[in-house]
């Protein structure tokens, strides 16, 4: 059942906030799969407690391994790289990332394991991992979800070609995996456009759990020597802090996000040097991000954003308080995503008044006359926030099937109310 439309209160006042966005999703599933493949009882700290990270979870008991993520931190019992096969289909919900690393792990096992996913995930590709395990000799049988995987046990190893024109989450599958395999891992990479950052994420994961693994010209070397149990904390996520950064910029006010600083490996963090172009001023320091918007006179940029995508949705909609248009390419993975987000962003952008046009991967956003309107998501939780953070700034903005942005950040809605009475 789908909630109500939410309505969307604008800010009374330019926004003054210091902002701790929740658990990155990116780390917390990258590191329930690495700790699950490691030997012993790992504690992840500060995790992203939602949809996504809850249905990696879910799955990989389904697996055999024990995972507690009732309080925090949570533990995980990895058994060193040995799982059961299942006696049911293994249910990735709508998330992506935990689908494909999901089927590396199915390749890895001796038996039969079925992935299932819902939403649009059945729709979203999944050949990279396949055509990957597929020339490690294992029996996979389909293309989309549900896939049918069956394994005999560790994968071989050796070079292995990954085309990842489609998504950089089938490398991050791969990569998982390769630790465990019985030979040291070449990692060829085909195809990658952008996202290259989402890779050292995982890389940098990976060592986190004692992982040996180095970058070379053309993907990675990864040692077979496995994974080591481990105590990390999860940064916050920099693909929920753009939307109070975006909010900072249409309200003409000032935010700090907390926890993410000059050292953060997320892509997502593009957006604040996007805004310094747009007028805002930026300050970094290790341990954290300003964006000051006071006084500033916001103008249209023309960046290229296929490093960081998901990002693009939240300088969309400040383009909407700019002066002049603002043209956004390299958005081509957007399609692909739970909802094709190009389209998606677009249709709502004009809803309210906005311009939007769509020229081949590249989205061109006009200001206009804005006014209020119901947002349709999209069955996407991304598009819900950043239409709600456009409503930061225009009055009449209602955002129908609000429980979406369950996915990600549960708390967003509390979130959003209590900076907007601040």
């Amino acid at each position: 059942m789908t909630s109500p439309p939410r309505d969307i209160a604008p800010f009374e006042a330019p926004l003054d906030a210091r902002v701790r966005p929740p658990g990155s999703k990116s780390e917390t599933v990258r590191a329930l799969a690495a700790a699950s493949l490691a030997d012993g009882r790992s504690h992840l700290y500060a995790p992203l407690l939602a949809e996504d990270p809850e249905a990696m979870a879910e799955s990989l008991r389904g697996l055999g391994i024990s995972i507690e993520t009732g309080t925090e931190p949570w533990t995980v019992d990895g058994q060193g790289g040995r799982f059961s096969p299942p006696g049911r289909p293994i249910d990735a919900n709508e998330s992506g990332l935990s689908a494909r690393i999901l089927l590396a792990i199915a390749g890895s096992l001796d038996g039969v394991t079925l992935v299932v996913g819902r939403g649009r995930l059945p729709e979203r590709p999944m050949s990279g991992v396949v055509d990957a395990l597929r020339s490690q000799g294992v029996e996979v049988r389909g293309d989309r979800l549900p896939i049918e995987v069956t394994g005999r046990g560790r994968l071989w190893g050796g070079r292995v070609v990954v085309d990842c024109s489609e998504s950089s989450q089938f490398a991050t599958a791969m990569m998982l995996v390769a630790p465990i395999m019985h030979e040291p891992c070449s990692l060829e990479l085909e195809g990658l456009i952008g996202s290259a950052d989402y890779l050292e994420g995982t890389a940098s994961i990976m060592r986190r759990f004692g992982a040996t693994i180095e970058r070379t010209t053309t993907g990675f070397e990864i040692a077979n020597r496995g994974y080591e149990a481990s105590d990390i904390v999860i940064e916050p996520d920099a693909s929920a802090a753009v939307y109070p950064m975006a909010m900072a910029a249409i309200t003409r006010g000032r935010v700090v996000i907390e926890g993410l600083g000059e050292s953060s490996w997320q892509p997502d963090l593009r957006v604040a040097a996007v805004l310094a172009d747009m007028g805002c001023r930026v300050d970094w320091d290790p341990r954290s991000v300003t964006v000051d918007a006071r006084g500033a006179e916001l103008s249209g940029v023309d960046v290229d954003m296929s490093d960081a995508p998901d990002g693009a949705l939240a300088v969309s909609v400040v383009a909407l308080f700019a002066t002049g248009p603002t043209r956004i390419s390299g958005l081509h993975s957007l399609r692909l995503k739970e909802s094709d987000r190009l389209v998606a962003i677009s249709e709502e952008i004009t809803r309210v008044g906005g311009g939007a046009d769509i020229d081949g991967d590249t989205l061109i956003v006009t200001p206009g006359d804005l006014h209020g309107g119901v947002i349709d998501p999209h069955g996407d939780h991304r598009i819900a926030m950043a239409m709600a953070t456009a409503g930061s700034g225009v009055a009449g903005i209602q955002i129908a099937d609000s429980q979406v942005v369950n996915k990600t950040w549960p708390g967003f809605w509390v979130f959003l109310d209590t900076v907007t009475r601040a």
